[in-house]
Order: structure tokens, then sequence, then C-alpha cells
């Protein structure tokens, strides 16, 4: 009988997905491209910047007004801030807009706190200190953060509802730099706790990027840049649909372990010799 490729829901915290896509908003050259790139991407779930500034381009559109609300869970998120104080601050905004959307992602949030301008790494004190912060006043916190394991493992501790180690520097389309790096992260956020979401955020370019993430064994994967920038971005959206699927269905199934010499795929003995 075949096995059933049937997979659980992606959940986080109160929310339960589908898809194991998560799809920026911002980067595109109009909001009419980004609804169609976000319909071709499968995502049920879409991440926002919330200051009031970002919400409205140069023409006087509003963003919400090319999102169907209904169809997809806003994820609110803290892009651009530097300091805790300021990501605290964005994201009580977030939460407001939200509630009185009556959206259900009023109750969570992306927490970037970015290290410099330079590189968008992010701060991994500040970023502790907002989770805290944040936690404290109910918020389920997903930490954008760097794949250093300890760290990781300090923001679970702080009650982040989900941690997100880059796969390279935001935008940058490096794809997974250092795949040990989020092994070990899993390793240290799952132990005791296999249900715990980890995703990759950030650095992914292509669909290969996606599927070599998923095949690691993360729960999904946060982009933006790599369908936003492409030069076809619903063909790259739907390219990212579909290593998302496959990438996760591989890990499902286990590779076959990698060796230094062949394996004939037919058996040896038993064959007739020519003659």
């Amino acid at each position: 009988m075949a096995q059933s490729t049937v997979d659980r829901p992606l959940q986080i915290g109160s929310h339960s997905f589908s898809s194991r896509l998560i799809v920026g908003t911002g980067k595109y050259p109009d909001y009419e491209l980004m609804r169609r790139s976000l319909d071709a991407s499968g995502t049920e779930c879409i991440t926002v910047a919330v200051r009031r500034e970002r919400l409205i381009d140069a023409d006087g559109k509003n963003l919400l007004d090319f999102i169907d609300t209904d169809r997809y869970t806003i994820l609110p998120n803290t892009a651009g801030c530097f300091t805790a104080d300021d990501a605290v601050r964005v994201a009580r905004l977030g939460r407001e807009i939200l509630s009185q959307m009556e959206n259900p992602g009023a109750d969570w949030v992306k927490l970037e706190v970015l290290g410099d301008k330079k590189t968008l790494l992010p701060d991994p004190i500040g970023t502790l200190q907002a989770t805290e912060t944040l936690v404290s006043e109910g918020f389920a916190v997903l930490c954008y953060t760097g794949d250093d394991a300890v760290v990781a493992r300090r923001l679970k501790e702080a009650g982040a509802t989900s941690v997100m180690p880059a796969g390279s520097p935001i935008g940058s389309g490096q794809g997974v730099l250092n795949p040990n790096a989020i092994r070990i992260c899993l390793e240290y956020l799952k132990d005791g706790d296999p249900d715990y979401p980890v995703i990759v955020d950030a650095g992914v370019g292509t669909a290969s990027d996606v599927t070599a993430a998923m095949e690691l064994g993360v729960d999904g994967v946060l982009l933006n840049t790599g369908i936003a920038h492409a030069t076809d971005a619903e063909r790259m959206a739907r390219a990212m649909r579909l290593a998302t699927e496959s990438g996760r269905l591989a890990y499902l199934a286990g590779r076959i372990p990698k060796k230094l010499y062949a394996t004939a795929s037919s058996p040896q003995e038993g064959t007739i010799a020519p003659k």
C-alpha cells in the first residue's frame, strides 16, 4: 500500500497552516503584482511591516486594500527597528491596527531588532530584551535571529513561540550558508519538544535554496526578496511553493546516506554471465 503523503499542519502558537511558506509583502514594484504573487505562492500567512509610513505607497495606495484578509493571516513585523524599545513600540502598533481589522494576526509578531544598516544582521541582546517584554505583554513572538544555537535556545527560554534563524543575510539571495549551524539550532530547539516550530527566515534566493532548507528539517521558510525581485515574480512564487512542498516531502521520506563509492542499483549475484 502506498504511504500517505498527507502532512500535519504547520502549528505556530494558536495558528495552523497547510502551507509551510510564509511570504513578505515588501519590495514589489506595485501592489497588484504583489497580490498575484501571493496567490501563486499558495501561502496562507503573509508578513507586513506595520510602520504607518510603509502601509501607503507613493501613489497613496494602501497595502491592505490589496490583501484578502479573509484568506491570509497577517503576521505583523518590526522590520527597520534597531533598538528593543523601537521594536516593542512597533509591535504594539501592529496589534492595534490588526485588532481594529479583527484579523487573527493581532496576537503575534515577527520580531526583528537589527544590529546595523549595512549587514541587517540581528542584534542578539536587543532581540532577547524585546522578546522578554513582548512575551510579558501577551504576544506570541516569532524571533528573527542568527544561526547561533546558544542564542536560539535563550530566545526559546525567554518564551519565543518560534525561533527563526537566518539562512544568510536579509535579501542576499545566498541561500543557507551554514546548514550545520541550522542543524544544531534544530537540535537545541527541538530537544524534548519536537513540535517546536523552527523557520528559516531570510537569504533564500531561488527554489533550490528553499528545498535545501526544508530538507534540513525546519518547519517552514519565510521569504520576500527572492520572489519580489525575481524577473518573473509570479513564476518564482509558484516555484517557491513547489520547492517548499518538495523539500518537506523529501525530509519526511528520508534521504539515502552519502557514500564514498558507488552502489549498484541492480544486484550483482545471480546474474546471467555473458556467453
